[in-house]
């Protein structure tokens, strides 16, 4: 068997490979899986091919999003049988053996195919709203309207909020308007006086801020009203200096807001479900299904290409220096 796949070979190089001779040998509890769709991750995934990810080793193949074909099952799967389409953590490349236990999910009916591996993309920006205190009727301000940051938009209006969404991109601002963002603003030098103006000065609630530059929730921290949160949504990357003890004081001292900060990283929810924990990232997984059938929440505007994988060089140049023209990248398999 062949198999193709996509491999960041040194930083900033991407290949795509062929395996000759694969020949995948199934333990009881895996199934064989032939792609549908699998989604670039641009922040993760950008990252990774920088080279300065420590715990990603080159040469690899990337990717953590995926719809598959079952077609073949190891001896004691029971729940799964060839031929069923399913949602699970996978990486750009044509087969992958997985094994069937954690996110691994049967795609419920009426769900377009290329909408599936967004579903990571929800479960990822779920985490900023479930750490929060968001409520009906407060005020959310959300820096980066990238991929996370807009499906945080969308969950966090879900959830009662006015949503203001900020990105330096006009084509991103453009693509929040269509996902039914309230208020969208450009980044710009104005940005916090038309906060201001948006929250009659008593600011925002919360600020979810999904850009991953250490400067932008500092640039924001002004725009959170007393007793408010910031949510680290998106990883911190990147060297920032900034006055720590300003920043202290914002959290610490009641006339500066007594302001929150907490992280929002995925991980902090465990895989399966738990009776002692009511969140996880399989229980989160089924309730974006559910949203994606009730169409509660927008993907299509958030798709910008659909490519094969042959392409997955440019692919990756477009989403490093040509953040106007590509957002959502799925690649087909089939």
């Amino acid at each position: 068997m062949k198999n193709k796949k996509v491999v960041f070979s040194e930083a900033w190089k991407v290949e795509v490979l062929q395996d000759n001779h694969f020949n995948p040998k199934l333990s009881a509890n895996e199934v064989l899986l032939k792609k549908r769709y699998t989604l670039i991750s641009p922040g993760t995934e950008l990252a990774c091919l920088s080279g300065n990810e420590s715990w990603f080793s080159m040469p690899t193949v990337p990717g953590y999003s995926a719809v598959s074909e079952i077609i073949e099952t190891g001896i004691d799967v029971k729940d799964f049988n060839v031929g069923d389409v399913v949602f699970h953590y996978g990486t750009h490349s044509e087969y992958e053996v997985a094994k069937v236990d954690g996110v691994f999910l049967k795609v419920p009916d009426g769900i377009d195919l290329t909408w599936v591996p967004f579903v990571r993309m929800a479960t990822v920006a779920m985490t900023s709203i479930r750490v929060s205190n968001i409520e009906l009727g407060d005020m959310v301000m959300v820096t980066g309207l990238g991929l996370i940051g807009n499906m945080a938009s969308q969950l966090a209006a879900l959830q009662g909020a006015s949503v203001i969404g900020i990105d330096l991109s006009q084509q991103r601002l453009e693509i929040a308007r269509e996902c039914g963002v309230e208020h969208v603003l450009a980044g710009n030098a104005d940005v916090k006086e038309k906060v201001r103006g948006i929250t009659t000065d008593r600011g925002v609630s919360t600020l979810i801020e999904a850009t991953g530059v250490p400067s932008v929730s500092l640039d924001h921290v002004s725009s959170v009203g007393k007793y408010g949160e910031v949510i680290l949504l998106g990883s911190p990357r990147g060297a920032c200096e900034a006055n720590v003890t300003d920043l202290l004081n914002r959290i610490h001292l009641n006339d500066l807001g007594c302001i929150s900060f907490k992280g929002a990283h995925e991980w902090r929810y465990p895989l399966m479900p738990d009776v002692f924990v009511k969140h996880s990232l399989v229980r989160n997984s089924r309730i974006v299904f559910k949203l994606m059938q009730q169409k509660k929440i927008k993907i299509e505007p958030l798709i910008s290409h659909i490519l094969l994988p042959d392409e997955a060089p440019s692919a990756y140049e477009g989403l490093r220096n040509k953040k106007d023209e590509y957002s959502g990248v799925l690649y087909k398999w089939q």
